[in-house]
């Protein structure tokens, strides 16, 4: 991709309304504009980010045998109101009544939808378990949205839900979600801490979430320093029981939340099935959220430095970025120009700084982007057939010919 054809609109300084590092970065960056309070627009780079977060939560979710689906976010409100969530969730919900006088409501969570869904289609215990998923946009009514992606009143989630016989069955796909999910966040570039949480108006006994540390977090984990033990801030005791140490508070995100529902949905909504002896049972289920959406904002809380974000390897808008820091000189040009074909044509993501800037405006702006991988072209190292790369992270960098630099791009992303 070219500079020059995509749209990155960049920001010297911070907005004044921006409260939290990755709030400030998302829009210094480029990644997102607000269209009003708690709705943003993913620009390119955005989007591109938004993409490969996706991309690892459904290489996850197919690999321990989920299948994606879609849902209408557009609701009947007497679905809802069957199992009493309509009061639950209160104002939150968007309500309104459409031309033939339904009452309908946009979709802040599913599991209504698909329990419905489900109850109706499932004639037989031969066809459980059953694992569906979708990664989709909810809306909720927030009173104060803030943060820019963190809390906002249309996100983006992924969904999971789970439909068993009975509770063993149960057990080994919540197991099987919970150490997918510690892959995808591990993946996704994120240190997170998992606890035991209240279900909440989800329903179900048991439940944990998935934290990520962060300064402008809007939670609280309880964290003993000495033996790494951790549990919800909402525990009234504050010493921890493996060593008789206070306990530090520490601010976080949550970016998922798992939770074994039951029988809750599947009762109030006749989702049933036929045992083997032919009698009506209630589907046991689970339901495994993550706020994809939000990941971005958590993972630049946990990957950046003054100069701005660090992209993780796999979540990265782009692989490699180029900068020709004379478009004018026609060696300069040519020698950025054969790296970009080389690379597109090795299937690597790469942006070309094509813009006629001075060298210190695309540094700054590599450097605020946080494409892991930043190759510069100037007049004497074009005129040497050299090429320099600059690891964002380590800000080391090297001067070698194209071939070396080719080699260590590949080594960086292949190992």
């Amino acid at each position: 991709m070219y500079w020059s054809k995509s749209f990155i609109p960049t920001l010297k300084e911070n907005p004044q309304d921006a409260e939290s590092v990755s709030h400030k970065l998302l829009l210094r960056a480029g990644l997102v504009r607000m269209l009003m309070a708690g709705a943003y627009s993913y620009l390119p780079l955005g989007l591109r980010a938004l993409e490969n977060i996706q991309g690892i939560i459904r290489q996850e979710m197919n690999a321990i045998g989920a299948s994606e689906l879609l849902l209408p976010a557009l609701q009947p409100l007497d679905i809802w109101q069957k199992t009493g969530r309509d009061k639950d969730l209160g104002e939150v919900m968007f309500k309104f009544t459409d031309r033939r006088q339904r009452q309908v409501t946009l979709g802040p969570t599913h599991e209504e939808i698909i329990t419905d869904l489900v109850g109706k289609n499932i004639t037989s215990y031969r066809q459980l378990p059953l694992v569906l998923y979708q990664i989709q946009s909810k809306f909720r009514d927030e009173l104060r949205p803030r943060f820019g992606l963190i809390r906002a009143c249309e996100f983006i989630m992924k969904d999971a839900y789970s439909f068993d016989t009975d509770d063993a069955g149960l057990d080994k796909n919540y197991q099987a979600m919970y150490e997918a999910y510690k892959r995808i966040f591990k993946r996704c570039g994120l240190d997170c801490l998992i606890t035991e949480a209240d279900s909440g108006v989800m329903g179900g006994k048991v439940s944990h979430e998935f934290m990520v540390k962060a300064d402008d977090g809007e939670d609280v984990v309880l964290v003993c320093e000495k033996c790494s033990t951790h549990k919800a801030a909402s525990a009234e005791e504050s010493i921890c029981q493996h060593c008789a140490l206070p306990m530090k508070k520490v601010n976080t995100i949550e970016v998922g939340h798992i939770f074994k529902l039951g029988t809750k949905y599947s009762q109030a909504l006749g989702a049933v099935f036929p045992d083997a002896k032919g009698e009506l049972k209630p589907m046991i289920m689970g339901c495994y959220g993550i706020g994809v959406s939000r990941l971005i904002s958590a993972i630049i809380e946990q990957n950046n430095d003054a100069q701005g974000i660090i992209w993780p390897k796999e979540v990265a808008p782009f692989q490699v970025i180029i900068m020709p820091l004379d478009i004018t000189n026609e060696a300069v040009m040519q020698s950025a120009l054969s790296l970009y074909k080389e690379l597109e044509a090795m299937s690597y993501q790469v942006l070309l700084d094509d813009r006629d800037e001075r060298a210190g405006v695309k540094f700054k702006d590599a450097d605020l982007l946080g494409i892991p991988l930043q190759v510069v072209v100037g007049k004497e190292s074009a005129k040497n057939n050299l090429l320099e790369l600059k690891v964002r992270l380590s800000q080391n960098k090297v001067v070698e010919p194209k071939e070396k630099i080719l080699e260590k791009i590949r080594a960086f992303y292949h190992g």
